[in-house]
Order: C-alpha cells, then structure tokens, then sequence
C-alpha cells in the first residue's frame, strides 16, 4: 500500500512541474523573451564539443607517439 502512495506522490510531483513548465514558458513567450533553457543548452553543448576535440587532439597525439614507439620496438636489431 505504501508504494501506492509513494508512486501517486511522484505521478503528482511530476503533473505539477510540468504544468509549471508550461506556465513559465507561456508567460517568457508572452513577453517575448527567449527560452532561457536553450540558451543553457547551447553552452553547455558547445562545453562539451570544446572537451570532446580537445580530449581527441589528446589521443590522436598519444597515438601518434605510440605508433613511432611500436615502429621502432618491432624494426629489426642489429
């Protein structure tokens, strides 16, 4: 019985912030401002790409330093 009650809590929890959701974006549109969530998003976006061509420039030089040692570790001895 308790998770009965505790899954209703959560369904109306979650009814009420949706509709608070969509109270605060009628009211930001009726005054003509922009989303504010997008423009969160769009930074938050562009942090990540900024980290994910950084960390690849990272591994395509680590790959590169590993292939000269693995070229030079299998190249025959005098």
């Amino acid at each position: 019985m308790h998770y009965y009650y505790a899954m209703r809590a959560l369904e109306l929890a979650r009814d009420r912030s949706a509709e608070a959701e969509r109270a605060r974006l009628r009211a930001s549109l009726a005054a003509g401002q922009p989303e504010r969530s997008s423009s969160v998003r769009r930074r938050l976006a562009l942090g990540l790409a900024a980290v994910s061509r950084g960390s690849a420039g990272v591994v395509r030089r680590l790959d590169d330093c590993i292939a000269d040692e693995l070229g030079r570790s299998l190249a025959p001895t005098d």
